[in-house]
């Protein structure tokens, strides 16, 4: 799992790619990036599966913000981006969430 990121011209946004490797997706039919950037819907942005098993998705978020999320796979099993910038505890349950921080230079 990793995050590439890209920034607009004017440093207004940033385009993030959020992927899930071959071997975490393994066996698993459909992933979604859920997070506050979608406000946790489990069906607004779904990954592109690849050829080689692995999963994409590409969102434009405002730069200089912290935005948390995680993946969900075949619609029932949560987990992390262990590339993350960084992790805090998940106000609901005793899980982390992951982080992408927007910023330049971080």
């Amino acid at each position: 799992m990793a995050l590439k990121k890209s920034f607009s011209k004017d440093g207004k946004k940033c385009t993030v790619t959020f992927s899930v490797s071959p071997e975490a997706a393994k066996d698993v039919s459909k992933a979604n990036v859920v997070g506050d950037f979608n406000s946790w819907s489990s069906t607004d942005t779904p990954m592109k599966k690849a050829k080689d098993g692995s999963f994409t998705a590409k969102i434009e978020l405002d730069s200089e913000r912290e935005y948390q999320f995680r993946y969900l796979l075949d619609g029932t099993r949560w987990e992390n981006d262990w590339k993350a910038d960084k992790y805090i505890p998940a106000p609901y349950s005793n899980a982390d969430n992951s982080v992408v921080v927007t910023k330049k230079d971080f």
